[in-house]
Parts: C-alpha cells; structure tokens; sequence
C-alpha cells in the first residue's frame, strides 16, 4: 500500500491535544501540552544530542513540566496520557490557559512565542 502523500511530508496525526496533561514515558515528567509542531522542527544540533533520538517525523509538543518552571520538546512516541485528573503545578500556566476542568485546560489566546529548541 502507498502511504497518502501527507503522512509522508507531516507523519502522523496528533495523539494529544493542546491543553492536555501527559506523562514522559521514559522519564516520568507530567506536563500540559502548550503547542505542538506536526514534525520536528527543533535544529540538528539539538537533535543530535537527544538522547532518546525519536523519529523526526512525528508531532512534537511543547509541554509546560509540572513542578517545574521549565518547559520540554517532546516526541509523541515519547509521551502517554496522564489520567490522574491533577493539575499541573507551573508558573505560566495562567499566561496560555484559562481554565482547568475534567484533568484538561482550556488555552486562551495568547500565542506561545518559543520555537523549538536551536542548539
């Protein structure tokens, strides 16, 4: 079967969605989804020294890492679902979210001004 040109260029869809609170499957982080990339856009530099090195062409997060005042690119491969229902402890959470129900934020308008890592 050939692959539709848009999975090839893109990968494949979103698994998570903006506002979501995720786990890192390797390193146990919880986190909330603040914006995504469908591939990698992160430079080579960066990428290189990734120690896990996920496949590029997937979508990538930008998650906001509770307890933290960090934020992380994360491969979807790399990240699961977290159901526990708690919120994310951070100090940009009320600057792109508006709201917290049901384990989930609702993102405001303000748009996220950091790209992906370059260096």
């Amino acid at each position: 079967m050939i692959a539709p040109k848009d999975f090839i260029e893109k990968g494949p869809p979103p698994r998570f969605g903006i506002g979501q609170v995720v786990r890192h499957v390797r390193y146990g982080y919880r986190g909330v989804i603040v914006d995504y990339d469908e591939i990698c856009q992160a430079a080579d530099s960066w990428y290189q020294k990734n120690q896990t090195q996920p496949e590029r062409k997937q979508p990538w997060y930008h998650v906001l890492v509770d307890g933290a005042g960090t934020s992380t690119y994360a491969a979807q491969s790399s990240l699961t679902e977290d159901d526990s229902g708690e919120c994310v402890v951070h100090p940009w959470i009320n600057d792109y979210f508006a709201s917290f129900d049901n384990g989930h934020y609702a993102r405001n308008d303000i748009p996220w001004p950091y790209g992906p890592p370059q260096g």
